[in-house]
């Protein structure tokens, strides 16, 4: 079986740079024979920052590197020279990337704009040496501060999708066909239930040369909020959709009680997301006569619009276009998505699904470091407080 490109959760360990030591030592020389303390600083820990990437939509780079290690700080020495700081890493994710602690489910932050940069473990400060303990009455201290202790972490990221439109429906309700008929994207297409696997992103063009994102989210079952089917792997990338488009195939049985499902699943897995611009398309209209889609319109929902669409014939598509442009530009869907950005309260998160499915994956095995650095003696000031001066 063929790995998958779209990774969307990783488990990494990092751990930042440790703090230089400071340097104990008098200086000498022929024509100064009690010099005095002229230890330097030690230098500071590498940091470990996160930074939005626009030009990744996958955490498949960040599979192979399960270890994020941080430079250490330079240890000070003679004539007050200062240790080298050690070299920060920047680990690059896509926007939409959203990091727990994998031990406790703490939320730790959310990168979400290109470039945005985050500080994810802060490299242990520089020890101080002699040169600074040196007072009128101790001139020649014997002591240097030992460097800060690096900090470790074993984070989860999870993606979550950015688009301006997501596709929500059924299997084989013509997500992916709709989403290749109105973009460059090729998704995978075919007659059997759950074709598609993973998410999929396309440019739809529009008018003026102006276009929008669309992600074709794999298809959702009943009960998809209790975790049945691929439900609440595939549900967190609707989240950060700025519109629903939902799909009902033609031939359903009962059109509306089917996108009443589909709302109440999508509702359930997060309530917030009942808010957001919605918009109905009933697929596969090819196969319905005039007078059919006229008695169908009647008992359609009155709440949200909804248009009669064929991937195949192109019948409805360019109508579809229109209503998803009209509502992405709707003022109550940009104050929509400006109260998104203001209320946005992350919790703590349960991740024992993205645990179990790394187990299943192999690979969820202990990826902690010990750190083989030889110890060296160092004589340090003993119970030293660092004062904080950030």
């Amino acid at each position: 079986m063929a790995e998958s490109n779209f990774v969307d959760y990783v488990k990494i360990y990092c751990r930042s740079g440790k703090g230089g030591r400071g340097s104990m030592h008098m200086h000498r020389a022929k024509y100064m024979p009690n010099g005095g303390p002229d230890g330097g600083n030690g230098g500071r820990g590498g940091h470990i920052y996160l930074r939005g990437n626009r030009n990744y939509w996958t955490l498949l780079h960040l599979r192979y590197e399960r270890h994020v290690f941080a430079g250490h700080g330079g240890n000070g020495s003679k004539c007050r020279s200062t240790g080298k700081d050690g070299e920060d890493k920047y680990i690059d994710v896509p926007c939409g990337t959203v990091v727990y602690n994998a031990e406790t489910g703490e939320y730790i932050c959310d990168v979400t704009q290109d470039g945005q940069v985050v500080m994810l473990l802060k490299g242990g400060r520089g020890g101080l040496g002699n040169w600074e303990f040196r007072t009128s009455t101790n001139q020649a201290p014997r002591f240097a501060q030992p460097g800060e202790p690096m900090q470790e972490l074993t984070v989860i990221m999870e993606l979550k999708l950015l688009a301006d439109v997501g596709l929500v429906g059924f299997p084989n309700a013509g997500k992916s066909t709709l989403l290749s008929a109105v973009s460059s994207a090729k998704p995978k297409i075919a007659n059997y239930p759950f074709t598609t696997l993973e998410p999929s992103l396309g440019i739809v063009s529009y008018r003026d040369n102006q276009s929008f994102v669309m992600a074709d989210i794999p298809g959702i079952i009943e009960g998809a909020s209790e975790g049945k089917g691929l439900g609440l792997r595939f549900l967190r990338h609707i989240e950060r959709n700025s519109l629903l488009l939902f799909m009902v195939p033609g031939d359903t049985d009962d059109i509306k009680k089917e996108y009443e499902i589909l709302l109440n699943e999508v509702a359930t897995f997060n309530p917030e997301l009942s808010d957001k611009q919605r918009v109905l398309a009933i697929t596969k209209s090819d196969l319905l006569d005039e007078e059919l889609i006229e008695m169908l319109s009647e008992h359609l929902p009155d709440d949200i619009p909804h248009v009669f669409i064929s991937a195949v014939t192109g019948k409805g598509i360019s109508e579809l276009k229109d209503i998803l442009w009209k509502e992405l530009n709707s003022e109550s869907n940009k104050l929509q998505a400006i109260t998104d950005q203001t209320r946005i309260v992350h919790k703590n998160k349960d991740l024992s699904f993205l645990q179990n499915e790394l187990a299943d994956m192999g690979e969820d095995e202990d990826i902690e470091f010990i750190d083989g650095d030889e110890i060296e003696d160092v004589e340090e000031l003993e119970d030293f407080e660092y004062e904080d001066n950030d």
